[in-house]
């Protein structure tokens, strides 16, 4: 029997009836029904002085299997990424109009009075709040007074502590040294869909990842 191989994605084969099979190499399932009639008339056109080793072709039959068993895989895993992609994106979608906490390192002040806390791991004799403006790089503490270990809540009001509308990257300074991670609470206005995921909308901390979501419920104020 005489194969050739055209190419990356075609091959053909003649037996010795004269019949010529197309392969597609991009095909698995394909290549597999081909290598089975090409094994078939190989063994009725075989010389009887010198058989073909039956044992090449189980061989090769068994790769095949293989190859197609991780296409097969490969297809599912793709698969469920999408089912997962879907979901979160429905999950992120039934937020909307609802009030989640959500790690962040800046807020989005508009004028009203925005809620949030910290987790301590030690406590701390002195605690404050940082807020630095995006536009001006001025600096604005708030005094949370001196905390045990555990969540702290805190509160910005703009209009008491002076503050423009806009942008400020916030941080929690202690006498410990510890740097916490500030998280704030909000309603989900709406839910933007991008490559990286579902992304939030999050009154008093703008745009937000989905993923930044640590409580579904009111924050503390």
């Amino acid at each position: 029997m005489t194969s050739s191989v055209n190419g990356t994605n075609s091959a053909s084969g003649s037996s010795a009836g004269g019949d010529s099979v197309g392969v597609n190499l991009t095909d698995v399932s394909q290549l597999q029904n081909n290598f089975i009639t090409l094994m078939v008339a190989q063994i009725q056109y075989q010389d009887p002085t010198d058989p073909v080793d039956s044992t090449q072709f189980v061989n090769q039959y068994s790769q095949l299997s293989q190859v197609q068993s991780l296409e097969n895989l490969n297809t599912i895993q793709k698969n469920s990424l999408v089912l997962a992609d879907n979901l979160q994106n429905l999950t992120a979608a039934g937020l909307v109009g609802q009030k989640v906490m959500v790690s962040v390192d800046s807020l989005q002040l508009d004028g009203a009075a925005v809620d949030g806390q910290v987790q301590l791991e030690h406590a701390s004799t002195s605690t404050t709040l940082k807020l630095t403006s995006a536009a001006t790089g001025e600096v604005t503490r708030l005094a949370l007074g001196p905390q045990e270990a555990g969540s702290v809540g805190f509160s910005v009001d703009p209009q008491k502590l002076g503050l423009a509308p806009g942008k400020y990257a916030v941080e929690v300074e202690t006498s410990s040294g510890e740097k916490p991670k500030v998280e704030v609470g909000g309603k989900v206005s709406h839910v933007r869909v991008s490559d990286s995921g579902p992304v939030l909308e999050v009154e008093g901390a703008g745009s937000v990842p989905f993923y930044n979501i640590v409580e579904f419920g009111s924050a503390a104020a």
